[in-house]
Formats: C-alpha cells, sequence, structure tokens
C-alpha cells in the first residue's frame, strides 16, 4: 500500500513548512492509551513574522494557541474522524488536568483545534458531523463542526485553485495533486525558502518509483505523479548540468547534483528509521556514488543491519 509513503510524506511536509514558525511535534503520543497525533505545531508568537506566506494552511496554523493536523491521503471515514476527535479530546483533558495541578484555569481559546485533511469527502460524512462553511471568511471546503469539537474537516478537492490554496493543494489526489506540484515548482523558482520542500516531493517520487518496480500496489493516481514528478526532478537536474556548463563549473555542477541526492538519502532514511544517526551518516558518501535507480530499492527495501553491512564491505 502506498498510503504509509504518503502519510509519511505529509508529517514531513507540514513539519517543514511550519517549523519556521513554531514548535512542530509530530508522531505525539498521548497518555490515554498507545496513540498518536500526526502533526501538533504551536506558534512562537500569536502572529509570527511571513507566516501568511504559507496562505490558508497559515491561517489554520495560528486560529489557536496551538494545533493539530491529521491528513490522510484516502478520503476520510466516520471512524477515522471519530479517532482524531478522541484523541483531540484527550489532548484537552491533559491540558486540563495540568492546569488543576498548577491551580490555574485554563481558557478556551489555549486549546488545540483539529484540522483534517481528507483529498475528498462526501456529502454523507459532511452531513453526519454536521459541517458548516464560513465561506465569507475561509472559502469553500473547510468545515467548521460545532464549536465545541474544535475540529475543521477541508475537502482538498473543494478547495479553489488559488495561491492561498497551494500549500494544502500539494495533499490532495490525482489531479487536483499534480497541478498544485507544477504551481510549487513555478512558486520554488523564485523563492529559496522552498528548496527543502521541493526536495520532500523528489523525495516522494523516488518511493512511488521504487514500489512501481516492484510491481508492489500502486493506482492510478500514483502512477501519474510519478511521471510529473520525474519530469520535474530531471528538468532540475538538467537546470543543474545547464548551470555548470555556463558558468564552467564542473567541480561545482557535480555538488550540486550530490547535494540533491544526499537530501534525497536523507530524507528517505528519516523516513524509515526515525533518525539519521552516525552510523548512516557513515555510509551515504557511498550511497551518493550510486544511481537513484540503484540505490532506491536498496534504501527501502533493506534492514537497517543489512543496510549497513552492505556498504560496510
Amino acid at each position: 500500500m502506498t498510503r504509509f509513503i504518503h502519510d509519511q510524506f505529509a508529517k514531513q511536509y507540514l513539519t517543514e513548512l511550519l517549523t519556521p514558525y513554531g514548535e512542530v511535534d509530530m508522531s505525539k503520543d498521548i497518555t490515554s492509551e498507545v496513540r498518536q497525533i500526526d502533526v501538533l505545531f504551536t506558534p512562537v508568537s500569536a502572529s509570527p513574522n511571513n507566516i501568511e506566506t504559507l496562505g490558508l494552511l497559515g491561517r489554520m496554523a495560528i486560529y489557536s494557541n496551538s494545533a493539530i493536523f491529521e491528513p490522510f491521503r484516502n478520503p476520510v471515514s466516520k471512524s477515522e474522524i471519530r479517532s482524531c476527535i478522541g484523541k483531540l479530546f484527550d489532548i484537552h483533558a491533559d491540558l486540563e488536568r495540568q492546569s488543576k495541578r498548577n491551580n490555574t484555569k485554563i481558557n478556551e481559546i489555549e486549546l488545540p483545534h483539529l484540522w483534517i485533511f481528507s483529498p475528498t469527502l462526501s456529502l454523507d460524512i459532511i452531513d453526519s458531523f454536521k459541517g458548516a462553511l464560513d465561506e465569507e471568511n475561509w472559502g469553500s471546503g473547510v468545515y467548521f463542526l460545532g464549536t465545541g469539537f474544535k475540529t475543521v474537516i477541508i475537502a482538498i478537492h473543494q478547495l479553489p485553485s488559488t495561491p492561498e490554496t497551494l500549500f494544502l493543494r500539494i495533499l490532495g489526489r490525482g489531479k487536483i495533486q499534480r497541478q498544485a506540484v507544477e504551481e510549487l515548482k513555478v512558486l520554488s523558482e523564485n523563492s529559496s525558502s522552498l528548496s527543502n520542500i521541493i526536495q520532500l516531493v523528489h523525495n516522494l517520487i523516488a518511493v512511488l518509483s521504487a514500489r512501481q518496480r516492484q510491481e508492489q500496489d500502486i493506482d492510478r493516481d500514483d502512477q501519474e505523479l510519478i511521471m510529473k514528478l520525474s519530469e520535474m526532478y530531471q528538468q532540475q537536474l538538467e537546470e543543474l548540468k545547464k548551470q555548470g556548463v555556463e558558468e564552467g563549473r564542473q567541480e561545482g555542477r557535480q555538488e550540486g547534483i550530490a547535494r540533491e541526492r544526499r537530501a534525497m538519502i536523507e530524507s528517505i532514511l528519516q523516513v524509515r528509521f526515525g533518525e539519521v544517526d552516525s552510523e548512516l551518516t557513515a555510509i551515504i558518501d557511498q550511497v551518493i556514488a550510486m544511481t537513484r535507480e540503484e540505490f532506491t530499492p536498496l534504501l527501502l527495501q533493506l534492514s537497517r543491519q543489512d543496510l549497513l553491512a552492505r556498504f560496510r564491505k
């Protein structure tokens, strides 16, 4: 299944976007039982500098004192929504217990809001949770549940194709996601701060391509996304090559390509093993010497022990 891959991508993607503006916790444990939330964001201030560059995502991030983001690759189900809300309430209860222990009273605004991202959303689900639009302030596709729930469900396929929604549409599916990827590529050409985001998108293609070559379960949407991302990746490498030739800097060109590959390799290792420690760092130079087609299956298939053994020889 490709769902795990997209879940990891979404977590890294949101973390990369939000880290400049506050503290981000990925896969944060909650105490009632062994459960985790995907992304918990706490802004450094009520209105971090330049957070408006994230558009609608930035507004969500600072809507309350903290925000919980739960992105779904496939259309979210009623059960999954209830599970997310359950985790939210566990966090609320924990904060309220801490407040009582400190002999203080917690304000409603201090409780985090939950934002659930779904590529599509059925009318049945919207009706069953009494989701309501606030188009005047938030536009289409953003459904607020009752105020006491502190929960909002975003139907990505209903968002307008505007710059404000770009960073959310990247988490969509099919044509919506491919179009957003194209827009992000154009935007990144004028913004060096988006280079890490583009790299995450490139890493996604490496993982999906490897699964496709292994004839694992991959749907039509992902096949088309692979084609689009492959085209973008090759264009970027060609630009690096062209720049190196025009400036007469063969060494600089090779260093640029090596940086691209190093970032991709580190990202895949982080997704698989959680941390790129000194042992994994020590083998990266050997991996970089291989082609992307050679090293990607190895990074995805081998266990940590086998991977270290393979490159220590």
